[in-house]
């Protein structure tokens, strides 16, 4: 006859549980597991020994307020000879004296999320909750990922580098994911549970997170608040006054913090590297192997044609008549997983973008969908294929719209999605992923890829290959706050002097390719090109004219526009240009140990001709600063060619690489990034 175990107390054994799962990092004061994967409990009795096939109970474990079965968010199951890594189950993995030690595994497709654990013996004894997450390192988990480097890359690091800048000068900035810090796997399980989906059918929901793709898409939906609670509100204007501009932004976990905080009110302001950067946190704190990538010239396809079209002026400036954009640069995530939902051949980086842009069914979503799929043109694949396709391959069409109201094509040779770029593992080297996305332009693969796109001919490109050639070329050192030249290239490759109206023109521009204020310009009526020359003209820009003009972006763009008065033929040349910023040095004061607090001196010169006034340092990093950010304001203003100093005190509560990021905002010069490798030792 079956016993009644008396049991006096129980031990989730965290500590152990969550060294072993890889979990520590969320602190060791509640157990996180994953799933596939077995834990142990231990249960203390309060009189007399554990005896098989006697002391019977079930275990119960669920997930979601109205769990049942059917949909696998309840499991009840008793204990057997051995654990079974495919299904819940659970089995005696040592019984001493007073205390029997129990080993229970989850299946490898369980959905993640906050679990109860119950002891059914007759009567109820709640032994407590948990946490499951996704399991890359199982190989039955559709995560998995065989690679111990790339693990601790995509899903341990809470630190990394994402890429602004331009094709031709991609600039690395530090962020803090920081998807461990206290408080951080709470938020991300709240943004679930903010989901519209969870809200209309709780337990269809909560079964749906057993499946990465389904909680991917979420993710998409719910970093943008465009559709409902999620974390952050996009904006892409200068006017920040009710909220911060998004530059001044150096990690996820401020953002996160506060939207929990505040009932679940959008976070004030995103652009795309914040919002990617903020899936990137809670797709890794979630378990999900998860990167940012930066896609240089990213296009905007409207109208789902693949094709761009673009319409200047007779000056070269943009006239606003297709809402198609290309962005100088847009970022996005890759979540790793396999695809069982897509025929073979499609598992690994799967591309998902929460920065809203346009609907996909309904709601302001956007992916997964395989790389794979968009390197072969395979259009109909879930999700929204089409749309990322265009990002980094659409045909690109330039017309000038005259006065009179006629419409010519300008010989314009441009193509997009260039330099696509991520983060190396193990470094802070950058990596170009290109070839991931794309066939090199113009190979048979590429032309057999537009075929399955349903683009059956790609259009030819615009640029000549005879006639006229422009090209754009930029001094070594173009610093904020310094005078520079930039130049237009000329090349006649006819037997014949060709004689030439050039207007060359610069102006402020934001990121997402919103023009501002007139930084410089040049307009020759009788420029005159010999046979076989190439001709220099140079374009002063002066800190004094562009200096008010520019953006957070630190971008011109700087367009030239060739008429040739022999045939009328216009020739369009553009390059954005992006400005350095000063460096920030950051030296590190004693020797960095785990609860030992330390110094870092941070220094950064004034580039400017202009007084700094309101300058401030702000200054975090995962595991060294708490989770919170070190705010240091100088007293007095910074001079031309002084220096701004600080001294700044944290305790690192981990050993490891970590990084220490710096923001240096001011009155003139506004977030400047900064960061320093720090080594913590045990």
């Amino acid at each position: 006859m079956a016993q009644a175990l008396d049991i006096e107390r129980w031990d989730l054994e965290c500590e152990f549980n969550n060294t072993d799962h890889h979990t520590d990092l969320n602190g060791v004061d509640r157990l996180v597991v994953r799933r596939g994967q077995p834990f142990t409990i231990s249960l203390h009795l309060r009189s007399g020994t554990f005896r098989p096939g006697v002391n019977t109970f079930t275990l119960i474990a669920e997930t979601g307020p109205c769990s049942s079965e059917g949909t696998g968010t309840r499991a009840a199951f008793g204990l057997s000879d051995s654990v079974d890594e495919t299904r819940w189950s659970a089995a005696t993995s040592c019984v001493d004296g007073h205390i029997v030690s129990l080993s229970i595994c989850s299946p490898p497709d369980a959905p993640v999320g906050r679990y109860s654990l119950t002891l059914d013996q007759g009567h109820r004894v709640s032994l407590g909750e948990f946490v499951v997450l996704f399991n890359p390192w199982c190989p039955r988990d559709v995560v998995y990922m065989d690679s111990e480097e790339k693990l601790r890359e995509y899903v341990l690091s809470q630190d990394g580098i994402i890429y602004r800048g331009t094709y031709e000068y991609p600039i690395g900035t530090p962020w803090n994911f920081g998807q461990f810090e206290p408080g951080i796997l709470d938020a991300c399980l709240r943004i679930l549970d903010m989901n519209p989906k969870y809200m209309r059918n709780p337990d269809e929901d909560c079964s749906g997170r057993r499946n990465p793709v389904y909680v991917s898409r979420v993710l998409s939906r719910m970093v943008n608040c465009n559709d409902d609670r999620g974390v952050l509100y996009g904006r892409w204007t200068d006017d920040y006054t009710d909220g911060v501009s998004p530059m001044s932004w150096r990690g996820s976990v401020e953002i996160l913090l506060n939207w929990d905080a505040t009932s679940c009110n959008p976070v004030r302001y995103g652009q795309c590297w914040v919002f990617a950067a903020v899936a990137c946190t809670v797709s890794r704190a979630l378990g999900i192997p998860c990167r940012v990538i930066t896609n240089y010239l990213s296009a905007h396809d409207t109208n789902s044609n693949l094709v761009i079209e673009r319409y200047v002026d007779e000056r070269g400036q943009p006239v606003q008549r297709s809402k198609d954009m290309i962005w100088n640069y847009h970022c996005w995530v890759e979540s790793w997983m396999t695809r069982p939902d897509l025929q073979p051949g499609f598992d690994g980086w799967q591309a998902s973008d929460p920065t809203p842009q346009e609907k996909s069914e309904g709601v302001f979503c956007c992916g997964p969908v395989p790389l794979k799929a968009i390197k072969q043109g395979e259009l109909t694949f879930k999700y929204d294929a089409p749309f990322v396709f265009a990002e980094v391959n659409a045909d690109v069409l330039t017309y000038t719209r005259h006065k009179d109201g006629k419409v010519t094509k300008v010989i314009h040779s441009t193509s997009v999605g260039r330099t696509i770029s991520t983060k190396s593992v193990g470094t802070d080297r950058r990596e170009d992923i290109t070839h991931l996305y794309k066939y090199p332009e113009g190979s048979s693969e590429e032309r057999e890829a537009f075929k399955k796109a349903d683009h059956k001919n790609k259009l030819l490109q615009q640029g000549s290959t005879s006639g006229l050639r422009l090209k754009i070329t930029v001094s070594k050192e173009m610093r904020k706050g310094c005078d520079f030249d930039v130049f237009l290239v000329v090349a006649n490759d006819m037997p014949d002097t060709k004689l030439c109206r050039l207007m060359f023109c610069s102006r402020a521009t934001s990121y997402n390719g919103i023009l501002g204020k007139d930084c410089g310009y040049k307009d020759l009526l009788n420029l005159q090109v010999a046979p076989g020359e190439e001709k220099q003209v140079p374009l002063r820009l002066n800190y004094c004219k562009y200096g008010a003009n520019i953006t957070e972006d630190n971008l011109i763009r700087v367009v030239a526009l060739l008429t040739d008065y022999s045939n009328k033929d216009m020739y369009l040349a553009v390059r954005t240009i992006v400005l350095d910023d000063p460096e920030i040095k950051i030296r590190v004061l004693g020797e960095p140990k785990v609860n030992r607090k330390l110094a870092a001196e941070i220094t950064m010169q004034n580039p400017l001709p202009d007084q700094l006034d309101n300058c401030c340092f702000s200054v975090e990093g995962a595991n060294l600063t708490g989770g919170k950010t070190i705010t240091e304001r100088l007293g007095s203003s910074v001079g031309p060619g002084q220096e701004a100093k600080v001294k700044v005190y944290f305790t690192p509560t981990r050993s490891g690489l970590r990084k220490l990021v710096v923001d240096f905002n001011s009155s003139k010069l506004g977030h400047v990034k900064g960061y320093r490798n720090v080594i913590i030792g045990k």
